[in-house]
C-alpha cells in the first residue's frame, strides 16, 4: 500500500484517549520460543481468555503468521467477532508493533513508526524485527486504513499515553534513550510527537517501572482514566527501588498542567506487594535466538497494575495472586464506574515480559460512520 507523507495534525488528525469507544482491539498470537515458555502454550490460554473478553464487546483482529495461521484460525471459528489474519511478526506484543491510530470526525487512519525492538543495536531485545517493523503497514491494508509513514522515527505504542484532549504523557527513560533517537534533541522528539499525534502538551515523567526492559514504557508506569485524571504505579515501601522512581513521578504530575490547564488527578495504584521474579524453571522451556536478550534465574519482572486495558463495557485488570490485587481492582473500578472489571490471572503474560496492554491495541470508533476504512 501506498503510505501517505503528510502529518496527520496538519491533515486535522489526533490521536483519541484509550477510555474512548473503539471499533476493535488488534492482538497478535504468542509463539516465540525466547519469550513463551513452554511452546507458549500457557500464554496462549491467557490470550484466548482476553480475546475473548474483548471480542464480548467489539471485534477482535488476531495476528497469526503463515505457520500457524490455519490453527489458530480453527481455534477461534466459533468466535464471530474475532478475525484471524495472516500477518508475520516477530513476537505478540501488539501495542507496540500495531499502528497508533489517530482520528478526524469519522476518519481513522493508522501511523507506522519505526520499530527496532526497543533498542536496535544499541540496547534492542532481539536482532530480527523486520516482520515486527512491516506489521503496522500491513494491518491497515488488511483493516482498509489509510497510513502514514513515521519512518525513521522510532517510537512504541506502549511509550505513549494520551488524555484525546491533546496531554501527552511519556518517560524520559525511553523516549531519550540512546537505542531509540539519539540524533533528536528533547525538544525535536517533542515536535515530532506534536506532528503525529495532534498534541499540545507532553509530561515528561523521568522513569517507568523498576526493572522495565523497554527503558520504561509508560504504559507500566501512569495512565489517563479520563481527561485530566491519572493513575500512577505506587509502593511505600521505602526500601523497594520502584519507590524513589514513583517519588520523583509523582513531583512532576503534582507539579503540572494538562493541555487544557488543569490540575492533575492523581490516584495511586500499589504494585505487588511481593516482588515477582523469573525462575530456574521458567527459563527451562525457553530457547533464545542469536542476539536476543536471554533471562536469568532471580531477575525481577516489571509488575505492574497500570498494565490495563480499557474496552467498550470493561476494563481488564492483571492479576498475580499477590495481596494487592483486590487493591487495583477497587481503584480502577473508581476509576471506571460506568465499566464492568474483569480480573484476569497474568503472570504468564509477565513470565513474556510485558502484560494486558503490550498485548492489545485498539482501533478507535468513527463518529460518523466508516468512511476511511472497511472494518
Amino acid at each position: 500500500m501506498k503510505l501517505l507523507q503528510t502529518k496527520p495534525s496538519a491533515d486535522g488528525f489526533a490521536m483519541p484517549g484509550e477510555f474512548e469507544p473503539h471499533q476493535a482491539t488488534v492482538m497478535i498470537w504468542p509463539v516465540r520460543p525466547g519469550t513463551w515458555r513452554e511452546g507458549a502454550e500457557p500464554a496462549q490460554k491467557v490470550f484466548a481468555e482476553i480475546a475473548g473478553i474483548i471480542a464480548s464487546q467489539e471485534k477482535v483482529y488476531l495476528l497469526a503468521g503463515a505457520d500457524v495461521y490455519q490453527q489458530v484460525k480453527k481455534t477461534f471459528a466459533a468466535e464471530g467477532n474475532i478475525r484471524v489474519l495472516e500477518i508475520e511478526t516477530d513476537d505478540a506484543w501488539a501495542r507496540d508493533v500495531a499502528p497508533t491510530f489517530v482520528r478526524r470526525g469519522g476518519v481513522v487512519r493508522g501511523i507506522s513508526w519505526c520499530f527496532n525492538a526497543w533498542g536496535g543495536e544499541y540496547d534492542g531485545l532481539y536482532a530480527d524485527y523486520i516482520s515486527d517493523d512491516m506489521a503496522a503497514e500491513r494491518i491497515c491494508e488488511e483493516t482498509g486504513l489509510e497510513c502514514y509513514d513515521a519512518y525513521p522515527f522510532v517510537l512504541e505504542g506502549g511509550a505513549i499515553h494520551t488524555d484525546g484532549e491533546g496531554t501527552l504523557v511519556v518517560t524520559e527513560s525511553c523516549l531519550l534513550s540512546a537505542g531509540r533517537n539519539p540524533d533528536l534533541s528533547k525538544e525535536e522528539i517533542e515536535q515530532r510527537l506534536k506532528e503525529y499525534l495532534g498534541i499540545q502538551k507532553i509530561i515528561w515523567l523521568p522513569d517507568g517501572i523498576y526493572g522495565d526492559e523497554t527503558n520504561g514504557h509508560v504504559d507500566n508506569m501512569c495512565a489517563f482514566t479520563a481527561p485530566g485524571e491519572v493513575v500512577l504505579a505506587w509502593t511505600e515501601d521505602r526500601e523497594d527501588p520502584q519507590y524513589a522512581l514513583s517519588q520523583k513521578a509523582l513531583s512532576v504530575l503534582e507539579r503540572e498542567r494538562d493541555a487544557k490547564g488543569r490540575a492533575l488527578k492523581v490516584k495511586k495504584l500499589l504494585i505487588p506487594k511481593r516482588p515477582i521474579c523469573i525462575r530456574a524453571e521458567h527459563l527451562e522451556t525457553m530457547t533464545f535466538a542469536p542476539g536476543e536478550m536471554s533471562r536469568s534465574d532471580g531477575d525481577r519482572l516489571a509488575a505492574s497494575y497500570v498494565n490495563y486495558y480499557v474496552c467498550n463495557a470493561g476494563v481488564l485488570v492483571p492479576q498475580f495472586g499477590d495481596e494487592n490485587d483486590s487493591a487495583a481492582v477497587e481503584v480502577l473500578q473508581s476509576c471506571f464506574p460506568e465499566k464492568k472489571i474483569y480480573p484476569v490471572e497474568t503472570t504468564e503474560i509477565l513470565l513474556g515480559g510485558g502484560n494486558i496492554h503490550c498485548i492489545t491495541q485498539q482501533i478507535p470508533s468513527t463518529e460518523h460512520g466508516r468512511e476511511g476504512g472497511s472494518l
